[in-house]
């Protein structure tokens, strides 16, 4: 009979494929109405922080539950995956506003005074989740594209866009350095604007420019450095709705392969003709790439079984070079701490499905 966690071992000593999460996990109700009732006044920051950390402590150990090799902090303390950073900045409410497919829309805040300063940098979450857990840790950040979007088209007297994108740059390198310092096992920049770049620029000089300022910022990490950061991209998700689905990857991939990462986590359980994109991706893909392939659909409702995984493992295997293959989900389950669409009870068994589905491609694989 297993010990404690024995399968778990078995399972990190048999996964060859790779396989991790890209981030954000549903927040349990009782964090939730912790928050709403902060935000009321009614009650106390002390207990919030204890709602934040029993969230976090049973994220983590359901996380190991799963198997996974790999995992995160299900993003439990973040207001957003996008807008962490953002505490104690001089904002206004009207920023950019991204609509999406059913209607709904976020809005981003518009920054009003300088100097950019994160108030928040990566690396708390990663050393709060490294105190509870053994398992490697992969820390998401936000890119320095997406936050340049808060830099108004008008201008701030006294704060040229040249002197906020320098402040920018340092505060993007320092997020990244800070979750690796802190022991996170790989970074990954969430990308997601990259697709949206494209339906608001179709000719492509917007997505052009996100890649440029975010390789500013990779360019300051030795090769090494850049071996553990990742980029992911998806056409966003948020209550089961996208930003960008309709938009081709034909025209987004090319621009998105000039990253100076080593990891790429792209989303295709949901994509309408994966075969036509993975195609082009092994077109794409250099030696020293990982290319980690969207095989769970967060947005679905319906769990896929690990038979499901494991054929889209060997479909994307029968395209793309095993040795550069790994897996993961679409899109985080919840990137903004108030989308309830998908349960907190789903979100693990779809990651367990992932988990299982890959490891029995690997050993169809005989690798």
């Amino acid at each position: 009979m297993d010990g404690p966690g024995g399968r778990d071992v078995r399972m990190l000593r048999a996964m060859t494929i790779p396989t991790e999460p890209i981030g954000s996990i549903p927040r349990p109700a009782a964090l939730l109405e912790a928050i709403t009732a902060f935000q009321a006044g009614k009650t106390s920051k002390a207990a919030l922080e204890d709602a934040y950390s029993a969230a976090l402590r049973d994220t983590i150990a359901r996380f190991e539950q799963t198997g996974s090799p790999v995992i995160s902090d299900g993003e439990q303390t973040k207001p957003s995956f996008a807008t962490y950073p953002l505490s104690g900045l001089s904002l206004a409410p009207d920023g950019v506003v991204i609509p999406f497919a059913d209607g709904h829309t976020r809005q981003l805040p518009r920054l009003t005074a300088g100097p950019f300063r994160y108030g928040v940098h990566a690396g708390s979450y990663t050393r709060a989740a490294r105190g509870l857990t053994s398992r490697p840790i992969k820390q998401a950040v936000i890119s320095a594209s997406a936050l340049s979007l808060l830099y108004p088209s008008t201008g701030i007297e006294g704060y040229p866009r040249e002197a906020f994108v320098a402040d920018l740059i340092d505060e993007a390198e320092a997020d990244i350095r800070g979750a690796l310092d802190a022991g996170a096992e790989a970074v990954q920049i969430d990308f997601t604007e990259g697709r949206l770049s494209l339906k608001l620029d179709p000719s492509g000089g917007l997505l052009r420019g996100f890649v440029d300022l975010n390789n500013k910022v990779l360019d300051r990490f030795t090769r090494d450095e850049r071996q553990r950061i990742g980029v992911h991209v998806c056409p966003g998700g948020d209550h089961d709705s996208t930003h960008s689905a309709d938009v081709d990857y034909a025209g987004l991939l090319p621009d998105l392969f000039q990253m100076n990462v080593g990891r790429f986590c792209l989303q295709m359980a949901s994509e309408p003709d994966p075969k036509r994109v993975l195609r082009l991706v092994s077109r794409l893909m250099q030696p020293h790439h990982t290319v980690f392939v969207g095989v769970i659909d967060p947005i679905a409702s319906a769990v896929e079984t690990r038979e499901q995984v494991r054929d889209r493992v060997l479909e994307a295997a029968g395209i793309l070079r095993v040795a550069q293959l790994g897996t993961t989900d679409d899109c985080g389950f919840s990137p903004f701490a108030d989308d309830v669409s998908t349960a907190r009870e789903t979100a693990f068994a779809k990651i367990r499905a992932r988990v299982d589905g890959t490891q029995m491609a690997a050993r169809q694989l005989g690798v």
